[in-house]
């Protein structure tokens, strides 16, 4: 849990039941031997460089202390040369009325509030941009359209009207969001990115229950969110994604800012750009030797690549989006027509496919890795009378996914396993679930996923509980190496 102070160069604040000190006071008292994990908010003007709010910010970087705004943040309200970038995101924000502005529009920001109800959307956009206590927005008409400036807001220039105003929202948002409720026992705070009503998750609403209990045991407190239930990353120490990611997706947006923010984070952002996309595992598969079906990437369906693939390849071949998951954008196809008429459809969405060579097996191996140690292994059978583990065009429920058997890593070819280490490590350190495919003493790894299925009675079937608390250890591992770093 940790501990908020307030930091001012005011000389006179109200009561906010808060600990607020000096600028004098957090130089010279601080860090204290023994002091809990602490967030530091910084009300201290930041407008010079060198000032006292920058060296506030900046000495509490250095002693591991979370702090808003960051030196990053201050950093970058003063040098402002992304306004187009800035802006983009906004954009479908923007209520209707901007594109009538007759005059600017000025809104005065506190931890992302505005009382402006056209406006709150935007200001919370705008604050998860730069996190800082004050900020003042101006949005205008340009030469090129609607412009956005954004600026630090400077407390001491405010009236008193204003800084009451922004001394109740200080006071809402350190309640709310950076102030951990003091019956809790737990070291450090987790969010779980789950959707409940996602249909192929990557985890059940059983096994996310593990997942909490086995956080609670190793003294993580896990809260269960939606994305767009996840405003405050930067109130938690760990983020853990159960949802199925994707680039264009907030899983990966909500992973690169909690790195960002310092988090540790399961999935990290690097882990999830180069799992989603099979033209990046082709290409590293390649180079580093990992032992692959025969794979071409394709840029066009005319008949002189239709005669590169038919001369590699001899009939059915399997066509794979750069991005997919759970079987989803792959076909397989029995002759040259149906060859040209899927890749044309696969190529209006994405500039290059995956031809691949057709390799039939029963089931295909997945062992999900964890830091380089594979901690469990599955057989995915697959679906009745298909040719992949899920059929989603069956009109059956029963019938979309086939069996699974899931065996203790020992129990799994040893080449099976050195294989999945091995395509995985080309990654990275996180968890990852290792497809392969097996035939005679040849073992081909098919692709590396970020954010692999753990289901309840499924992946845990032999480990239980035990694979839920390896899982959280890790956190717990990376947490305290963290706080020794």
């Amino acid at each position: 849990m940790y501990k908020t102070i307030v930091v001012t160069d005011q000389a006179k604040t109200p009561s906010l039941d808060l600990n607020v000190i000096t600028f004098d006071q957090y130089l010279s008292d601080y860090p204290k031997l023994g002091e809990p994990r602490t967030r530091i908010i910084n009300l201290c003007d930041t407008e010079y460089y060198l000032s006292r709010g920058y060296y506030c910010s900046l000495l509490a970087e250095s002693r591991q202390h979370r702090v808003l705004p960051s030196v990053n943040t201050i950093n970058d309200l003063r040098y402002q040369d992304d306004a187009d970038e800035r802006l983009q995101p906004l954009r479908p924000l923007l209520p209707k009325i901007v594109g009538n502005l007759d005059e600017p529009v000025v809104l005065t920001i506190y931890f992302g509030w505005v009382p402006e109800e056209e406006w709150k959307k935007v200001a919370r956009a705008i604050f998860e941009r730069y996190p800082s206590p004050i900020l003042c927005a101006t949005l205008s008409r340009g030469e090129n359209g609607v412009e956005l400036q954004v600026e630090r807001g400077n407390l001491s220039a405010m009236s008193s009207v204003e800084q009451a105003a922004f001394y109740e929202r200080l006071r809402v948002f350190t309640k709310q969001v950076w102030r951990s409720p003091s019956r809790r026992q737990h070291r450090w705070d987790m969010a779980i990115l789950y959707n409940p009503e996602e249909t192929n998750g990557p985890s059940d609403a059983e096994a996310i229950k593990r997942f909490v209990k086995a956080a609670s045991k190793v003294g993580i407190e896990a809260e269960v969110l939606r994305s767009d239930e996840l405003k405050y990353v930067s109130k938690y120490d760990a983020l853990f994604i159960r949802e199925t990611t994707s680039i264009d997706h907030p899983t990966y947006r909500l992973s690169r800012k909690a790195e960002m923010e310092g988090l540790v984070v399961i999935d990290d952002a690097t882990s999830i750009m180069r799992c989603c996309n099979k033209i990046f595992l082709h290409d590293a598969f390649s180079y580093n030797e990992v032992q692959a079906p025969g794979t071409l990437v394709v840029a066009s369906n005319k008949a002189q690549e239709l005669d590169r693939i038919e001369a590699k390849f001899n009939y059915p071949v399997v066509l794979k989006m750069p991005e997919s998951s759970f079987s989803i954008g792959v076909y397989k196809v029995a002759n040259r027509e149906e060859l040209k008429d899927k890749l044309g459809i696969m190529l209006k969405e994405s500039a290059l496919a995956l031809v691949q060579e057709y390799l039939y097996t029963d089931y295909d191996w997945r062992i999900g890795v964890l830091n380089g140690r594979a901690i469990y292994a599955c057989k995915y059978f697959m679906a009745s009378d298909h040719w992949q583990i899920y059929n989603h065009a069956s009109n059956e429920v029963s019938d979309v996914s086939g069996d699974s058997e899931t065996l203790p890593t020992f129990e799994a070819p040893r080449a099976v396993i050195d294989a999945a280490l091995k395509a995985s490590a080309i990654i990275g350190n996180g968890l990852y679930g290792v497809d392969l495919k097996q035939k005679g003493d040849q073992v081909y790894v098919i692709e590396v996923n970020d954010n692999p299925s753990i289901d309840s009675t499924i992946e845990d079937a032999y480990l239980g509980d035990e694979l839920y608390l390896m899982i959280m250890q890790e956190f717990v591992n990376r947490l305290e190496q963290r706080g020794r770093d």
